[in-house]
């Protein structure tokens, strides 16, 4: 087999349900609801250990989105995430409720993406308006939402991008509540994962953690499917995570 039909194997059997549900992922939460705004959340919450972020999403009470400012100090004094203080998760809850009042997500994306046409544009129009809502900052806090960038990108923007998989694919284990994005748009989400299982598989020879690699790696990933490239993200992820790399060693010729 070569290796886009290797691939093209473990995409049909790990895009699944049973699959994602088989261990901890930020998309387990996500899915329970189906609201970009509370996926934004999942994603952005979507580093460190797997079973730490499933547990601190499922402690957060989402509807709070919806309640006045005060409501969200007064309902959100215990919670608390790695990098995240007790008042940053307050804050980022403020400013999430105030996106939610005044500006539609996919649109601000939309309006990124056709100033050339990349969904990194998208991503860095986004981060730009989410500043705009709230003059608090913080590590944090900053951390959280990242920063934009001036001229080209050098961050992976894996929470991002992650993110657009989620709300834009509209098939298996993704939501597609996006519909004026197009999937043969999105950009590969890099984790250690990925970045460690594309460089043994020779997607990629840059070994530095950065945008260009993410870059390399999805024409690569292009070349397998023009119209659905980060379908191949899911697997990648769980081929590092359950160590099956010689597996796929042997299955290709």
């Amino acid at each position: 087999m070569t290796l886009k039909e290797v691939l093209n194997a473990h995409v049909a059997s790990k895009n699944s349900d049973d699959e994602l549900f088989s261990y901890a992922d930020p998309l387990q939460v996500a899915t329970k609801f189906k609201e970009p705004h509370i996926a934004l959340i999942c994603a952005l919450f979507a580093y460190g250990n797997a079973k730490l972020i499933v547990k601190f999403l499922n402690s957060l009470d989402f509807s709070l989105l919806d309640e006045n400012e005060e409501y969200i100090k007064k309902n959100l004094t215990n919670h608390k995430y790695r990098f995240q203080t007790t008042e940053d998760v307050k804050q980022i809850f403020i400013t999430l409720s105030r996106l939610k009042r005044q500006g539609d997500i996919e649109e601000i994306f939309r309006r990124g993406f056709d100033k050339n046409h990349a969904m990194i544009d998208a991503i860095n129009e986004f981060i730009k308006f989410i500043y705009s809502l709230n003059s608090y900052r913080s590590q944090g806090y900053e951390f959280f939402f990242s920063k934009p960038f001036d001229k080209s990108p050098n961050s992976p923007y894996k929470r991002y991008n992650m993110y657009l998989r989620w709300m834009v694919r509209d098939s298996d284990i993704d939501l597609g509540l996006f519909k004026n994005l197009n999937k043969k748009d999105l950009l590969l989400p890099l984790d250690v994962h990925t970045h460690r299982i594309s460089l043994a598989l020779g997607l990629c020879t840059r070994k530095s953690y950065d945008f260009q690699t993410v870059l390399q790696i999805t024409q690569k990933l292009i070349d397998f499917d023009e119209n659905d490239p980060i379908k191949y993200d899911f697997s990648l992820y769980r081929i590092g995570q359950k160590s099956e790399l010689n597996e796929i060693f042997s299955n290709i010729r």
